[in-house]
């Protein structure tokens, strides 16, 4: 393929972004880094790219800024549809549950009151999510009415009016480990396991990576968590319970370090495949 003009949207340069620099130049691209602490869009002016990745660990800067780019006429990756609904776990939910991708039972509340009723109906223990964030911050297991009274409580107190939408999902009794699968363009590339004697097993947290096949049920629900959010490159994660996997998140902004050794997949080249294709206008 001819050089691209590759823009890379950051705000903090980690050794994934190290990684997709390395392989994006070695196949002769350029890269024009965009920085969206300094940016400054201008309607009237034309960005000369031929796609912009998007790696910001801004979740709320990414999706103005996707879209900006988006409706300028710059292919991106990945796309502000597949960021909006990623990045919001009520509307990732809602997509998964209508593409009749098996899911936890999830509740939603407004209130602390509606909340508390919400999470006594469901039964204990349940999981209480912020619908937005990563790397597993700001998870609480609920196990009684006391600690979801406090919980619940703490939570109506913060600033932010995320805080105080209630997301309530139940608890997979799993094994001491999740599955973290990476879909790109479609195609199940790799999984790993992330183990910790921790129920939150995120290796951001701590948790441990190692090899999981991607079985063929793996593959077909990976498959479809990808298709109902809009595709790109993705990062679904699983859990296996009584009732076989089901999809807790899908996850826009990828982080791969710490699978690419156990897996052996060269998860940066796929993604640069992936951003050639889509600057190649065939998405």
């Amino acid at each position: 393929m001819s050089s691209l003009n590759l823009g890379l949207l950051f705000s903090r340069i980690r050794v994934e972004e190290k990684l997709l620099i390395k392989e994006a130049r070695s196949r002769g691209h350029e890269i024009n880094r965009v920085d969206s602490r300094e940016l400054v869009f201008d309607f009237d002016r034309d960005y000369d790219l031929d796609v912009l990745l998007e790696r910001d660990v801004s979740h709320s800067r990414a999706l103005y800024i996707l879209n900006l780019f988006e409706n300028g006429d710059v292919p991106t990756v990945n796309s502000y549809e597949t960021a909006r609904i990623c990045g919001d776990k009520i509307a990732t939910t809602k997509a998964l549950r209508d593409a009749g991708v098996p899911t936890p039972s999830v509740k939603v509340a407004f209130t602390k009151e509606s909340a508390l009723s919400a999470i006594e109906d469901m039964g204990y223990p349940v999981v209480l999510k912020p619908v937005t964030g990563s790397w597993g911050r700001l998870l609480a297991k609920i196990n009684d009415r006391e600690s979801a009274e406090a919980v619940l409580e703490h939570k109506s107190q913060l600033g932010s009016y995320y805080h105080k939408i209630f997301y309530i999902q139940e608890y997979v009794d799993k094994p001491n480990r999740d599955i973290r699968a990476f879909v790109v363009d479609g195609e199940t590339i790799a999984a790993i396991y992330r183990e910790s004697e921790h129920w939150i097993t995120n290796t951001a947290q701590g948790g441990d990576a190692s090899n999981c096949p991607v079985t063929d049920e793996l593959d077909r629900v990976c498959q479809q968590a990808a298709e109902a959010v809009g595709g790109g490159v993705l990062a679904v994660d699983l859990l296996e319970g009584e009732k076989g996997l089901t999809v807790a998140e899908v996850n826009y902004t990828v982080e791969f370090k710490n699978s690419i050794e156990p897996t052996g997949v060269d998860i940066p080249g796929k993604i640069i495949d992936y951003v050639e294709k889509v600057a190649g206008g065939k998405r």
